[in-house]
C-alpha cells in the first residue's frame, strides 16, 4: 500500500495555515450573506481544487527547472517566509464587493481569487516541490482548506469568535518553520 505521508503533511500544513486566514473571513461573509452552506461548501471545493492543482503542478515543474541545491535553499527560505507570514493576521477589505451571483458561483470566484498569492497557495507550491505523488498534495491541501473553512460556513460567527486565532497562527508558523529546517537539513528530494 502506498504511503499517505504527502497527503497527511499537506492536509495538516494547510489546515493550520488557513486558520485565521482571509478566506475564513470570506467564508464567514458568504455564509452570512447567502445562508446556503451546501453551495458555499461546493464553491470552496471547486475553487480550491483548481487553484491548488495549478499550484501543485507549478511546484512539481520547479523541481525539473532548478538544481536540487538551488531548489533546497529556495524551498527552505520560502517555508521560513511563510512561517513569518503566518504570524501576521489577515484582514478582509471591508470595501470588497461580493459577486451578486448565486452562492456557488460567488463562492467559487471569490475563493479562487482570494487564494491567488495567498500563503496556502504558496504552501501548495512548496509542498509539491517536496512531496510525491502530486495527487496527494492536491488532495491534502484541498482537504486542509475544507477542514479550516467548512466549520466557519456551518457554525458562522459564533464559531469564529471562539477560535483562538493567535494560537492557531503560532502553531502554523511553527509547522512552516519545522518544514524550512527539515528541507534545509535534508534537502528537497
Amino acid at each position: 500500500m502506498q504511503s499517505l505521508h504527502a497527503l497527511l503533511v499537506s492536509t495538516g500544513t494547510v489546515t493550520l495555515a488557513e486558520i485565521g486566514d482571509k478566506t475564513q473571513l470570506l467564508a464567514l461573509l458568504l455564509a452570512a450573506r447567502y445562508r446556503k452552506p451546501w453551495p458555499i461548501a461546493w464553491g470552496i471545493l471547486a475553487a480550491t481544487l483548481v487553484n491548488h492543482a495549478i499550484s501543485a503542478w507549478l511546484g512539481a515543474e520547479l523541481t525539473e527547472w532548478l538544481s536540487p541545491e538551488v531548489l533546497r535553499w529556495l524551498v527552505a527560505g520560502s517555508f521560513l517566509a511563510v512561517a513569518l507570514w503566518t504570524l501576521k493576521p489577515d484582514t478582509l477589505d471591508e470595501n470588497e464587493k461580493l459577486p451578486a451571483h448565486g452562492a456557488f458561483i460567488a463562492t467559487t470566484i471569490a475563493f479562487f481569487l482570494a487564494e491567488i498569492g495567498d500563503k496556502t497557495q504558496v504552501a501548495t507550491v512548496l509542498l509539491a516541490t517536496k512531496y510525491e505523488p502530486l495527487w496527494q498534495v492536491i488532495a491534502g491541501t484541498t482537504i486542509g482548506m475544507l477542514l479550516a473553512n467548512l466549520p466557519v460556513v456551518w457554525l458562522g460567527h459564533r464559531f469564529a469568535d471562539k477560535l483562538p486565532l493567535t494560537l492557531a497562527r503560532s502553531l502554523a508558523a511553527v509547522v512552516f518553520l519545522a518544514l524550512a529546517l527539515w528541507v534545509a537539513w535534508r534537502g528537497v528530494g
